[in-house]
């Protein structure tokens, strides 16, 4: 079968190709549809030929197979040490063996890539740090996924979540009137309570221009109320634009190239249009990976930069409080055992762990590192998509294990988790483990102990 009706080689850009895939309740048609594609291995052999270039060639050929990328992988450990899942064999195995057969593979070999692809990665990078070579299985599994997309062998979620952003430029079907609304709504819940509360859209010359994860606006808009209060306290000049204001990226999950160009430059045009000072990305960590990190790439922008300075969460929230726009009242400090979910996305790939260790010092009077952390801590265990992909709960739920295990080791009942993935594993991972803990954002956590100025009270009538 050349191309399915909804699983094929083609983009989602219509509203009626996604709904169609929305019906399609877990995927069973899609799935089934996968099982007879064809794959066209001339396109296959011509794609790697034109973008496999010398970077990627050469970690196939040095890699020398001695097991140090082993231990680094939370899959491996959590799955017993089985060979096959060390990193360098999983990447051999797909990528090395369509190189080696010139793209001469067949449909159950394109079922393999994608589930070790998606399923035995979460392109967390922690194997670069630990390879003698450098060799970064995550940035090769990257490459890997955008081939399985382009050849439409990639999960059904996540074509779905790409093709949101081709259409609503966001990972979910929320419109400029939607999110507009949103704000609104949200000023209105809270502004008895907090007189003067803003969520100022399309200001322009801002200090700061702020940027969520659509999840917020769909499912959780106490977020979005929380960092306007936040920012309200700290006296800051800030504003939301009313297009480009989703930072997140499945389409990077998915290897949806194309779409991660469409999504982010909708982030920065919003910069060139309102002319803010900088920009701070919500409490996610592959939203600042996908327009901070990745983004400027992807745009062409040659300098690897945003347009304007942009900061994660963390660093607002440091700075905030090293500067004292938000003071602490030492009573209300966490005093339980309290530990920190260090996210691949900032803190490995972004480097920003003493920002989160900072914050820490202002907010903990029990702070317990996880061993290891910073930019060595273990992926939460649902990165790279994986929280999001039914067909791989049972892999994901096996993964989580490493999580639990640093966590448990710690003895703290509470985990600190500023990004919605690592936020999402965790819940799942107490839904799924019940080892008594809670998790939580850094806003809700601030809120509950941050000195609000007397003239931002509401007054008593």
């Amino acid at each position: 079968m050349p191309e399915g009706i909804l699983c094929n080689k083609q983009v989602v850009d219509t509203k009626e190709k996604l709904n169609a895939l929305l019906a399609d309740k877990s995927g069973k048609q899609y799935y089934d549809e996968m099982t007879r594609l064809d794959v066209d291995t001339e396109a296959l052999w011509a794609t790697i030929e034109k973008t496999c270039k010398s970077r990627l060639r050469t970690w196939l050929e040095i890699c020398a197979h001695c097991g140090m990328c082993a231990d680094s992988c939370f899959i491996y450990l959590a799955n017993k040490r089985d060979p096959k899942q060390v990193p360098s064999y999983k990447i051999q195995s797909t990528l090395g063996e369509i190189v080696k057969r010139k793209g001469k593979v067949d449909n159950e070999f394109m079922r393999y890539v994608m589930d070790t692809a998606w399923a035995k990665c979460t392109c967390c990078n922690r194997c670069a740090t630990y390879c003698p070579f450098g060799i970064d299985m995550g940035v090769m599994f990257g490459y890997v996924r955008g081939l399985c997309f382009s050849h439409g062998f990639v999960p059904w979620e996540l074509k779905i979540g790409s093709g949101m952003h081709r259409i609503y430029k966001a990972q979910m079907d929320i419109t400029t009137e939607d999110w507009v609304d949103t704000c609104e709504w949200m000023v209105e819940e809270y502004e008895e309570d907090w007189p003067g509360l803003e969520i100022p859209v399309d200001k322009e010359n801002a200090d700061i221009i702020y940027t969520v994860n659509a999840r917020e606006p769909k499912h959780y808009p106490e977020d979005l109320a929380e960092a306007a209060i936040l920012f309200h306290i700290a006296g800051e000049n800030w504003t939301v634009p009313s297009q480009g204001w989703e930072e997140t990226s499945l389409a990077m999950f998915a290897g949806d190239w194309g779409a991660c160009k469409l999504q982010v430059e909708s982030v920065y045009a919003a910069m060139d249009r309102l002319k803010p000072k900088r920009m701070v990305v919500t409490e996610c960590g592959h939203a600042y990976r996908a327009t901070v990190l990745e983004g400027p790439y992807w745009a062409g922008i040659k300098s690897g930069k945003t347009p304007i300075e942009s900061f994660h969460y963390v660093e607002w929230v440091a700075e905030a409080l090293r500067t004292g726009k938000l003071k602490i009242d030492p009573a209300k400090k966490i005093k339980e055992p309290v530990t920190y979910q260090d996210s691949c996305n900032y803190i490995r790939n972004g480097g920003l762990g003493d920002y989160a260790r900072e914050i820490m010092s202002y907010i903990a009077e029990d702070f317990r590192e996880m061993k290891p952390c910073r930019e060595h801590n273990f992926c939460c265990g649902g990165g790279g998509g994986l929280n999001g992909i039914g067909r791989y709960r049972k892999e994901r739920n096996i993964g989580l294990t490493v999580k639990r295990d640093q966590i448990l080791a710690t003895g703290a009942k509470l985990v600190v988790t500023p990004c919605h993935n690592c936020w999402d594993a965790i819940r799942d991972l107490e839904e799924v483990y019940k080892i008594g803990i809670r998790w939580s954002f850094l806003k809700p956590l601030l809120l509950g102990m941050v000195e609000v100025p007397e003239h931002l009270l509401p007054r008593e009538e």
